[in-house]
């Protein structure tokens, strides 16, 4: 009984031990020989990986109350950010009553019930029953609980603002790129990365490393403070109702570094309705994407290179005629005036067309436009805004008398606005050419990168910008009578009226004009450049229509940035 006892208990033993050795065996080969294979199933089974594309990065702008436009510290303004959009679907196979699917349906999606039976009723196994829905309008659809029923999220370009500064941030387009202005410039900046996202399950996704690289587009934040901007916009559309103009801009300059605090156009657009423009043109930023003659508002440039050449003074006199004759082409003041013995000072201040001709004259013409050259109106000015246009002006290079002389006034020379308002900074910053800049910062995560002001060394003298602005000064507290001044405040500026060229390029249009000031102030430490340039206005000149609007923005900004003033008005009167 013994011995049939042990042979029981060494059978079990040897089954345990065979047993036991198959185990191992097994998981040798599991462990050792196969891991690598299991080890990618056990993956494949935990991870997913999908193609993604990150969100558009969102632009933004920053008051500047408390930094006197330095730089923005103040409220954020959203201008283009990405917004939840909703497409709902459906598969019909997939509805049993589809009556009732488009009864309970119709009530929320503003369709007909015939019209959701009609798309139900289609062949297709997929079907679009409503695109861009809202968040909360897809929560009372999912509420409805409708087999069949499917959604996906397509983020729109939304902005908040409407109109503001629209030709100058663009548009998101349907071609899924930007297009105009900000939008369109920094593109590659803006557009979130294509990649591929690594999604775990189980208990991979509990342990698993949440410290993905980001796909999204960076951030971008513009230098333009809001209310300067609002306020700006405000006043070309007052003046469109007081005198029917065309169309205008406003232009407001940091001179010291080239920041644009404002650029403003009339008329704009409702980039959240793109779509429904007809006229294309209206998404070109006139700033900088069209060419104009300037008129009298080049007159201070003339006068700087006849006075940085030492062939003129601020006192030098001439004998004004009225009239200049290029055989058998003519050059007359405004309004055909005659002014006698005038100062070049009396020559901005009256804005004598034979004056600027004189100073002009004083050097030679090569000189005259080598100084065009240097106050960058034969090049781009390097703006970070998409389209920027210029002209070379190789009309000068060798051109006749009569073509220097008309472009010592602002005919007959192409620029645009931002041309203008550059070249005069540099007046008001001491010589200094500046690239004007348009993005304050781009941010991509916890990575900020600044725009650096580019500036140059100074293009004229010292002692000829130090004349140059007691002349402009003088201009705008003299000149039509004071109109520009504000009190308590030294100002510099020049007004402008200039004649629209003919499309045939034969002559100027009698019945149009554009009409101008540009103006900086304090005079004597500039925090701020205004260019306003009006679109043939119904008034006969700019001292009636350009000059109050400048009047009005700068004392807004003096207000706004609590400027201190330069003098007593009672101690000085």
């Amino acid at each position: 009984m013994k011995k049939f006892t042990n042979w029981r208990v060494n059978t079990i033993l040897i089954l345990i031990f065979i047993f036991g050795a198959a185990i191992i065996s097994r998981l040798f080969f599991l462990q050792i020989l196969d891991r690598k294979l299991y080890e990618a199933q056990a993956l494949g089974q935990q991870v997913a990986f999908n193609n993604i594309v990150g969100s558009r990065g969102q632009i933004f702008c920053e008051n500047s109350q408390e930094t006197k436009g330095s730089r923005g510290s103040g409220e954020v303004k959203s201008l283009a950010i990405n917004k939840d959009s909703w497409t709902i679907s459906a598969n019909p196979k997939d509805i049993k009553d589809k009556a009732a699917f488009a009864e309970a349906l119709s009530k929320n999606i503003g369709e007909t019930q015939d019209q959701i039976l009609s798309e139900l009723n289609s062949k297709d196994s997929y079907i679009i029953l409503k695109k861009n829905l809202s968040t909360a309008d897809l929560d009372k659809i999912k509420a409805l609980n409708l087999n069949g029923l499917s959604w996906q999220n397509v983020p729109q370009r939304f902005y908040p603002q409407g109109e503001m500064a629209s030709e100058t941030i663009g548009f998101f387009g349907g071609s899924g790129s930007g297009q105009y202005g900000v939008e369109d410039y920094y593109e590659d900046i803006l557009k979130g990365k294509s990649g591929v996202q690594e999604e775990r399950s189980g208990l991979d996704s509990i342990f698993s490393n949440d410290n993905q690289i980001s796909l999204d587009g960076s951030d971008i934040y513009l230098t333009i403070d809001y209310n300067i901007q609002f306020q700006a916009e405000a006043l070309l559309k007052q003046e469109q109702k007081k005198d029917d103009i065309d169309s205008g801009q406003i232009i407001v300059m940091k001179p010291d570094t080239g920041k644009i605090l404002a650029l403003a156009n009339f008329p704009n657009f409702d980039p959240n309705q793109y779509s429904k423009e007809t006229d294309l043109s209206i998404f070109q930023n006139s700033a900088v994407q069209k060419l104009f003659e300037p008129g009298s508002i080049m007159k201070p440039f003339t006068m700087a290179a006849a006075l940085n050449e030492g062939k003129i003074t601020p006192d030098t006199t001439y004998i004004d005629m009225g009239v200049l004759t290029f055989g058998l082409k003519s050059i007359h003041n405004f309004a055909n005036e005659i002014y006698g013995k005038q100062t070049m000072t009396q020559v901005l201040e009256n804005s004598i067309n034979t004056g600027a001709v004189f100073a002009e004259q004083q050097i030679p013409h090569k000189t005259f436009f080598g100084y065009i050259d240097k106050f960058g109106f034969t090049s781009k000015t390097g703006i970070d805004l998409q389209g920027e246009v210029y002209s070379k002006n190789d009309n000068l290079k060798n051109g006749p008398d009569f073509n220097f002389a008309t472009a010592s006034f602002g005919q007959g020379i192409g620029l645009t606005p931002i041309q203008i308002a550059r070249g005069f900074c540099a007046i008001a910053n001491g010589g200094k050419l500046v690239k004007p800049y348009i993005v304050e910062k781009i941010v991509n995560g916890g990575d900020e990168t600044d725009t650096k002001p580019e500036i140059s060394q100074p293009i004229v003298s010292q002692q000829t910008i130090s004349q140059l602005n007691s002349m402009l000064i003088n201009v705008a507290d003299k000149g039509f009578n004071g109109v520009a001044k504000i009190p308590g405040y030294y100002l510099g500026g020049k007004t402008g009226t200039a004649q629209v060229p003919l499309k045939n390029g034969k002559g100027y249009d009698l019945d149009k004009t554009i009409q101008s000031y540009v103006g900086y102030g304090p005079a004597f430490n500039p925090q701020f450049l205004i260019l306003v340039k009006l679109d043939d206005p119904k008034v006969s000149k700019s001292a009636l229509s350009a000059v109050p609007i400048f009047k009005q923005l700068a004392q807004y900004i003096i207000n706004y940035w609590q400027i201190p003033p330069d003098y007593d008005v009672n101690a000085k009167q």
